[in-house]
């Protein structure tokens, strides 16, 4: 339904397929749920004692707008001892979501190009197109891998900036280090602003992430709290990158979020000291249970070292992604077609931020739609 005081950026966007499934599994008794990006392990005792703490230790009032000191100094020592860039500045942001929204605000102007590689997170096209800015999506199918030389082509004296995000959503690819250094190299030489969204860092199953700020020290890192500590509803998120862009965004951040939530701060400097390998490694087997079972059932997959999804591709004579997953409801099987993240609708993602016994119920109305 339209309105005649709706601004006309607000044309640029829907309720995302993902919202409108999520919607869907409130509705339904027992669904199966493969659809939500949410980790389903408890978040770690430590977290919940200290932002516990925190609040009735009375820290409920606004925080400084680029985060608690304490919080702050602890990642700027992570990402010096990292990286050693004299000039990287740490900001605590409102959720990764905020972080994005930031940076996009503070670096693209109506009519700047923004590269990014399809598949691609939902939020992407909203923002850039939010901005004023033109979407310019670069084909990574049937591997999803990044191919320097297509976006070496698809420069021109309007790119303001190049999104990577990997681990990715929605496939799970974890980008290469001959991709990622070839992309960091190439930001640099054209001055092009690259923004690597790394959220799902710690879900690197197969080897370490590599981050292009490896090779071009004016990379902006967006990172976060919620997915590695299943603080989703916290709304934590962070950033790092040259000084000056750094204290621009925070003072975008002053006039927006105007800070991330105090008490839960507290809880993130707790998160730092906490060890999450038991999770992660739980994650890897799921992404080994689901890998071994769409492809033991005929579903063409790209191999997903990362992050918690992977990205089938639709049986030949099945329909389009939509028609699929349509289908699937039909068996209460939640999933979301390709569409949501991509121009094309061949493929469906699958979360399996879910139980063992529920990523096996999933499998057997998969085996049956194949």
């Amino acid at each position: 339904m339209s309105h005649p005081w709706l601004a006309q950026r607000t044309a640029e966007f829907d309720a995302s397929g993902i919202r409108k499934v999520f919607d869907l599994a409130t509705k339904m008794t027992n669904p199966i749920n493969l659809s939500i990006g949410q980790p389903d392990f408890a978040v770690p005792d430590a977290m919940k004692r200290a932002a516990i703490e925190a609040i009735q230790n009375d820290k409920n009032g606004y925080s400084v707008t680029q985060g608690i000191p304490q919080l702050r100094e602890a990642l700027q020592t992570r990402i010096d001892n990292e990286y050693g860039h004299d000039d990287r500045r740490v900001l605590i942001t409102s959720g990764t979501s905020g972080a994005l929204v930031t940076a996009i605000l503070t670096m693209v102007d109506p009519g700047d190009e923004v590269i990014f590689f399809d598949p691609y997170f939902v939020m992407y096209p909203a923002l850039v197109r939010m901005v004023g800015g033109k979407c310019v999506m670069l084909d990574t199918y049937p591997d999803f891998r990044i191919d320097p030389d297509k976006v070496a082509a698809a420069i021109t004296p309007k790119t303001k900036l190049i999104l990577l995000n990997s681990p990715a959503n929605p496939t799970g690819v974890v980008a290469q280090q001959d991709e990622v250094e070839a992309l960091a190299k190439l930001a640099a030489e054209h001055n092009i602003a690259l923004l690597s969204d790394e959220i799902y860092r710690e879900f690197c199953y197969d080897s370490p992430l590599v981050s292009p700020t490896q090779w071009n020290d004016q990379t902006i890192v967006v990172d976060g709290f919620s997915k590695s500590y299943g603080v989703t509803g916290w709304r934590l998120g962070w950033m790092h990158g040259p000084a000056a862009l750094i204290d621009k965004i925070t003072m975008l951040q002053q006039y927006t979020f105007v800070c991330a939530p105090h008490p839960l701060q507290w809880g993130a400097i707790a998160a730092l000291e906490t060890d999450m390998t038991h999770q992660v490694n739980q994650y890897r087997e799921r992404r080994d249970l689901i890998v071994s079972g769409l492809r033991a059932a005929g579903y063409e997959v790209a191999p997903a070292g990362g992050a918690f999804y992977v990205f089938p591709k639709v049986p030949d004579g099945r329909g389009t992604g939509t028609e699929f997953v349509t289908r699937a409801i039909e068996h209460e099987l939640l999933v979301i077609p390709g569409d949501n993240f991509s121009e094309r609708d061949t493929h469906f993602r699958i979360s399996y931020a879910a139980t063992v016994e529920t990523i096996e119920r999933g499998l057997e109305v998969l085996r049956q739609l194949a």
